[in-house]
């Protein structure tokens, strides 16, 4: 989870078939090069914010960097605000459920 304050590129994987592929928070001036391999048995696809997906033969590649603009965000109260409420109400941080029994009782001592 990133703010979304912080300036920087978040590199996440999805559905990687490896465990040694993990999330990456780059520096807002990187520019990532992903490259299909010469040698690649088969091409790879790429789809972007889940439309049309491209093919991508052997010796192909991408250029990801970040954008000269910001994407505007509308917000309620303001941006860390917003940020920490969402993970508050999505992720039940900092939420207790009440439990039946909960340690000794006065009465039962």
């Amino acid at each position: 989870m990133v703010h979304p304050q912080v300036p920087g590129i978040l590199f996440t994987p999805i559905c990687p078939h490896s465990l040694s592929f993990r999330p990456l928070i780059l520096p807002e001036h990187v520019t990532v090069r992903i490259m299909v391999p010469f040698n690649s048995r088969s091409p790879a696809w790429a789809s972007f914010d889940g439309k049309d997906r491209k093919l991508l033969a052997a010796g192909d590649a991408l250029l990801c960097s970040m954008a000269p603009w910001p994407v505007p965000t509308a917000c309620q109260v303001d941006s860390t605000n917003d940020f920490l409420r969402s993970i508050h109400d999505g992720l039940h941080w900092n939420l207790r459920k009440t439990q039946s029994f909960d340690g000794p009782r006065d009465r039962d001592l």
